[in-house]
Parts: C-alpha cells; sequence; structure tokens
C-alpha cells in the first residue's frame, strides 16, 4: 500500500544559506495582508527547501512548511489531537474500501481566483505520479488503479493518466485501488494529495518561482538560499485564518546564529534548537521554549538477511541488548530532554486514537542490566562474541549516542569492551550501506511520520518486502494483521489490528525502539499563541503577535 511504495529515512537537517535580514511588515503578495489577523510580521528561521515547491516533489520538513501555509487539502490532520479531519472534502464514500467517491466542498479558490475543483485534485495526483515529471512522492499514489501505466519499473509509460481517477463533474471525482485500503481516507492530509491551479501546468516556470496555492498565506517573494516572504491572504475562504500579517521565512546557515539573533531580538521563531544552547535554553527563554513529542523516532536496526542475526532464538538477544540500554541516562545526558525513552514502535504524537500504546514495549523497553546479560547468555550470545553499531555521524549527536549506547551495553555484560562503533562519514554512504546490505551488526534506523497514523510507522519498515525494510524481517502474522487492517472500513477496529501487528515486533524484536525525538522551538516576548502541531512545526497561522 501506500507506504510499502516508498522507503524514507529521517536524517538531521543541516540548515543552509545566509544570515537574518531586517523584516518588513504590512502587506505583500497577491492578497496583501489580511483583515482576519494583525499586520505585523512573524519573522523565523528556516532551513530552505530542497526541491522546487511542488507537492509531489517535496517529502521534507522545511519545504513542508511552506506547503503547509499555503495550501489547504481534502484532510487536515488536528495540530493537537492528530484526527484527520475533512476540510476540502464534503464527504468521502466507499461501500467496499476499494473504490471511493470524493465530493469538494463548493467556494474555495486558489489565491489566483481560479476556484478549486475535482479536477484541480486529479490533474496533480496524475502529474504527481507521471514518472517522466520525476516526483519524488509519486509512488505514494502506486494504490491507485492505473499507476503501473504511467509510472512502470522500466520502459516508457503507456498512459497519460491513471484509469483509477475519473472526474464525474466540478466537485466528484471517484478513486479505485488496487486492493481494499479502509484507512486511505486516514492519508488524504499528506502535502502529496494537495490540488493545483491551471497556472501550475500553463506557466509551470512561473508558479515554481513564486507558488500560488489556496492556503492562509500567499507568497510574496522567494530567493533561494536568503528566504521566502509570505503574507496574509485576505480572501481565504477557511476558518483557520491567519491570526498575523505574514511570516518572513529566513535561512541561516547555522541554528546557533539563529538562536543568537532570537536572544538579541532580532528573530521571533527558532524551531531548530542548536545542542549546543539545551543546556541553556530554559534559563534563556522560560516559559518561551517548546519541548514536545513529534512524529520521529530512532531505532537501532539488527540485519536479519545475516544468519547470524536472524535465525532462530535471537530474538532473545535482542530483547537482551534492548534491555541493556539505558535509555532514561542517554536521553538526559546526551539530549537533555529533548528525546524521550521510547516505548513502542511508533510515537506518543499520535495519540491513542491515532495507535500508539505506551505498553507494547514493556520490560524489553526497560532498563534491566542483570535480565539483558541472561536473555543474551540464554539466546547464545553476541554473534562472534561482539557487536558493532553503525550510523552516519555528519549530524546530531549520533556519534555520542552511540558511545554511550556501547558503554551501557558493555557495563550491562560485564565482558568487556564487547561493543564498539562504526561511524560511517556522510548519510549517502550510511544509506548505500544499508541498502547494499552491506552491514553485519545494529545500525541506526530513524523515521518520520507522513501523516498521524500507527499504519505509517508500521507497514514501511516491517511488512516483508516492503522497500523501506531495512532489517529483511518477515513474518506472516505481522503481514496478515496489516492485511486485514487494510481491509477494515471502520478505522477503531483497523487500528486496533495495527496495534496487534505491533505486538509481533514486540516479540520479535527486529528493531530496538531507542527513543522519540521532540519537537522544539523557541521565541520571542512579542509573540503569542505559539504551537507546534504534530510533526514539530509550528503552526504559524495561528501565532499572534503583541
Amino acid at each position: 500500500m501506500s507506504g510499502a511504495g516508498r522507503a524514507k529515512c529521517a536524517a538531521g537537517v543541516v540548515a543552509v544559506a545566509l544570515a537574518a535580514t531586517a523584516c518588513g511588515g504590512g502587506s505583500g503578495g497577491s492578497g496583501g495582508s489580511g483583515d482576519s489577523g494583525g499586520s505585523e510580521i512573524v519573522r523565523a528561521s528556516w532551513g530552505d527547501a530542497q526541491s522546487p515547491l511542488e507537492p509531489g516533489n517535496t517529502n521534507e520538513a522545511e519545504g513542508g512548511k511552506v506547503l503547509g501555509m499555503i495550501f489547504r487539502g481534502l484532510k487536515q490532520y488536528d495540530a493537537k489531537t492528530g484526527a484527520a479531519e475533512n476540510l476540502l472534502a464534503e464527504k468521502i464514500e466507499t461501500a467496499d474500501s476499494r473504490n471511493f467517491t470524493i465530493t469538494v466542498k463548493d467556494g474555495w479558490k486558489f489565491s489566483n481566483g481560479e476556484p478549486v475543483t475535482s479536477r484541480s485534485f486529479v490533474d496533480a495526483w496524475n502529474y504527481a505520479a507521471d514518472v517522466r515529471n520525476h516526483q519524488k512522492n509519486g509512488a505514494y499514489f502506486s494504490d491507485v488503479v492505473g499507476y503501473d501505466d504511467v509510472h512502470p519499473a522500466t520502459g516508457e509509460p503507456r498512459a497519460k493518466t491513471m484509469s483509477g481517477l475519473v472526474v464525474k463533474d466540478d466537485r466528484t471525482f471517484t478513486v479505485a485501488l488496487k486492493e481494499k485500503y479502509g484507512t486511505w481516507p486516514q492519508t488524504l492530509g499528506y502535502q502529496t494529495f494537495l490540488p493545483l491551479p491551471r497556472a501550475f501546468f500553463t506557466d509551470h516556470a512561473a508558479w515554481l518561482a513564486k507558488p500560488v496555492g489556496n492556503g492562509p498565506y500567499t507568497v510574496d517573494s522567494y530567493t533561494k538560499g536568503t528566504g521566502m516572504k509570505l503574507r496574509t491572504w485576505r480572501g481565504y475562504p477557511g476558518e483557520d485564518k491567519a491570526r498575523n500579517g505574514g511570516v518572513d521565512l529566513k535561512v541561516y546557515t547555522d541554528s546557533n546564529t539563529a538562536y543568537t539573533d532570537l536572544i538579541s531580538g532580532n528573530l521571533d521563531l527558532v524551531d531548530d534548537i542548536p545542542g549546543q544552547q539545551l543546556k541553556n535554553v530554559r534559563s534563556d527563554l522560560g516559559d518561551r521554549y517548546i519541548n514536545q513529542p513529534a512524529l520521529r523516532n530512532q531505532a537501532l536496526a539488527f540485519p536479519l538477511y545475516d544468519p547470524q542475526w536472524g535465525k532462530e532464538g535471537m530474538e532473545k538477544v535482542r530483547r537482551g541488548i534492548s534491555m541493556a540500554i539505558n535509555r532514561d541516562e542517554i536521553t538526559q545526558q546526551i539530549f537533555h530532554g529533548t528525546r524521550t525513552p521510547a516505548k513502542d514502535w511508533t510515537s506518543p504524537a499520535l495519540g491513542a486514537q491515532g495507535g500508539f500504546s505506551k505498553d507494547v514495549c514493556g520490560q524489553a523497553c526497560t532498563y534491566a542490566p542483570a535480565e539483558a546479560k541472561r536473555l543474551i547468555e540464554e539466546g547464545g550470545g553476541l554473534p562472534g562474541g561482539r557487536m558493532t553499531l553503525t550510523s552516519n555521524v555528519d549530524a546530531g549527536s549520533h556519534r555520542e549516542w552511540m558511545d554511550a549506547v556501547c558503554n551501557s551495553i558493555n557495563s550491562a555484560l560485564g565482558q568487556g569492551t564487547v561493543c564498539t562503533v562504526n561511524p560511517v562519514g556522510t548519510f549517502a554512504d550510511f544509506r548505500d550501506q544499508i541498502t547494499e546490505r552491506r552491514l553485519h551488526g545494529p545500525f541506526r534506523s530513524g523515521w518520520q511520520g507522513d501523516y498521524p497514523y500507527i499504519q505509517d510507522f508500521l507497514q514501511p519498515l516491517y511488512a516483508t518486502g516492503a522497500p523501506a525494510n531495512d532489517t529483511a524481517f518477515g513474518d506472516p502474522r505481522f503481514d496478515s494483521l496489516v492485511d486485514q487492517a487494510h481491509a477494515e472500513a471502520d478505522i477503531t477496529r483497523a487500528t486496533r489490528l495495527f496495534m496487534d501487528a505491533e505486538k509481533v515486533l514486540a516479540e520479535q524484536m527486529p528493531a530496538i525502539p531507542l527513543w522519540y525525538q521532540n519537537g522544539s522551538a523557541g521565541f520571542s516576548a512579542r509573540l503569542s499563541n505559539v504551537a507546534l502541531n504534530q510533526f514539530g512545526a509550528p503552526v504559524y497561522d495561528q501565532i499572534e503577535i503583541g
């Protein structure tokens, strides 16, 4: 299904480009500052978008922030609960969890005046799926009938559009999926499924230079590597109108510089607190510092394709290794509370409604050195009597936590230095070693959810043959429960089935949950009502000034 159709790993984000410039106020863009909110501008740090700001081509956080400001889709995820609520969708109907009829609300338009119609979605989705357009998120449409015709594994496309998408009238279109997928509507709040105006197709270059959407902000100007100015759109028809006059996103080469500008009053919002400042941030900002769970986690994955790690009985060893890791100590000493010890394979940001359970990993995620040593010995011991942890070290504090994890394991086992680290210089090299199956010991696995639902944390990583299944894990019980969940029309029952599938991971431990990566931000005294959504991004339109 959609999660299994692509591979994605969460890497550290390194901000690029120039230091801050003075901010402007007042109106700008095609709609000017809105009469629904204030006229003052929020000055925020940014890391710039890695790719052109096309919905089908943006799969990283910095570009996603902009799409979240200038677009609205069929569904929107509640910033607090994660519930997938209808926005532009008036209704989404199905009788068989395979064929869906979508009715688009009347009265919505793009900021250039074009109406948002059913064709706005169908054309955008066909564009993203077409292999000739080289869109990174094309595989999200692999569930749709006809996807293989526009996106063949090899050779030229046999069609220009997916046969499973049919426009019925201006407000209605149908979607035919290859298989039953009862929770498919839950995914429709992800940015890949956004609509596009005709201007995107008729003058693509102009659109890329100044994207036009249907959200509460318009793009006033964008200079790659320097920043983007967004202004509140006066004619925005939605209820979530911006409460400020706009946002100036300013690109920084160094998050420490951004933090310094925040403290000195030259910046209003930083949502990437640098590691060097974590010891001081609470005393610097007090209650203007936000640190909360986000849809991100880190784990230690095992190369189950290696017979020494994948043979029967090694689940005891993997469980023992997990219990030898002092997560509480590591998250406090190295991450200063910006990581939370993991209790499952998802994220607490999902909430119970999205499938999170703090009990599923149980004792296996609890530090118990004596029990850890016993389990490892009962399971036959470490392969060859030792193990090596691997991660890229070009971002984050990966070397520090790897050393800490090995120290914890070595201390628990009391057999000398049996755990060592293998630091890889770049993320690209690290990923190559994983995909080419050259690693023969545990390796870092990072994941950020695309949408707040349990399926996105399980199926892409652990279903048999899934492209992001780096461990080569396969279990018929897990696969069967995932299939049953997809075929279930009732979201509550589907979630329970996914949670049952997660229990299989707790038995087999193909990867050890380490910690949840929090979203963090700091803001100036001139701002109020600052909050982060479940992805760890600021809810810009709700920020107030003064």
